[in-house]
């Protein structure tokens, strides 16, 4: 299905993906947690409300 060349290279891109995703990450860690501090209690209140919408549909279905 793939050539031996391909695979090396989707594994090589890969691993060079990874490391860049890192470094960028490593880079920008104290931007994001000054400008994403509360960003879990939004995730999290997203999460409850979907989780209240699903439980209402199925309790007053029935």
């Amino acid at each position: 299905m793939f050539t031996t060349g391909q695979i090396i290279f989707a594994v090589l891109f890969f691993i060079a993906f990874v490391i860049v995703i890192y470094f960028s990450y490593k880079k920008d860690k104290k931007l994001h947690e000054k400008n994403y501090r509360g960003v879990i209690w939004v995730a999290l209140s997203f999460i409850i409300f979907i989780g209240v919408l699903v439980f209402l549909k199925y309790s007053l279905r029935n």
